[in-house]
C-alpha cells in the first residue's frame, strides 16, 4: 500500500465505527482543510473499486469534521446528520488515495449546510451537500 501523503497525519477520532472503517487522515486547517484515506481491500466491492458505503461514510465525516474544524461557532459541537446527498461520479479503486475538501454554505440556529468535492487520485469521484443539526457540546457529552 502507497504511503500517506506528506501533510496528512493520522485523525485520532471518530469513534468504534471509524477505528474499525478507518483510518482517516487530516491535513491543513482552515480553508484548506482536507481529509482523506487509502483505499484498501476491506473498503472495496467484489470488482475492487471502493465500496459506495464506505464512500457515504467518508463523505459524512469529511462535512462536520470540515465544519467543527474551520468554524468557531461550531468547534467542539456533535454534528448529527440530518440530509446527506451524494453524486457518485467516479469509481476509486483499491489502492487509490481519497482526498475531500468541504465547505459551509450557510448556518442557522439550529443547522448548517455544506457541500463538498471528493478526489481519487487527483479525479473527482463524488460531489457531497449535508444538512447537519447543531447538537449538543461533545465536551460536555463526553464528561458524563
Amino acid at each position: 500500500m502507497s504511503a500517506v501523503p506528506d501533510g496528512f497525519a493520522p485523525w485520532p477520532s471518530g469513534g468504534d465505527f471509524m477505528a474499525a472503517n478507518g483510518p482517516l487522515y487530516l491535513a491543513g486547517e482552515g480553508a484548506t482543510l482536507r481529509l482523506g484515506f487509502r483505499v484498501e481491500a476491506r473498503h472495496c466491492n467484489p470488482l475492487g473499486m471502493c465500496h459506495g458505503g464506505m464512500m457515504a461514510s467518508f463523505c459524512d465525516m469529511l462535512l462536520p469534521i470540515t465544519a467543527v474544524r474551520t468554524q468557531e461557532l461550531l468547534a467542539h459541537r456533535f454534528l448529527p446528520t440530518i440530509s446527506l446527498q451524494i453524486d457518485y461520479l467516479a469509481a476509486a479503486s483499491r489502492g487509490a488515495w481519497v482526498e475531500g475538501t468541504a465547505q459551509v454554505l450557510r448556518t442557522t440556529p439550529t443547522m448548517v449546510f455544506m457541500q463538498g468535492l471528493v478526489a481519487a487520485d487527483g479525479t473527482p469521484c463524488a460531489r457531497v451537500s449535508g444538512i447537519f443539526k447543531i447538537g449538543a457540546d461533545f465536551r460536555r457529552e463526553t464528561a458524563k
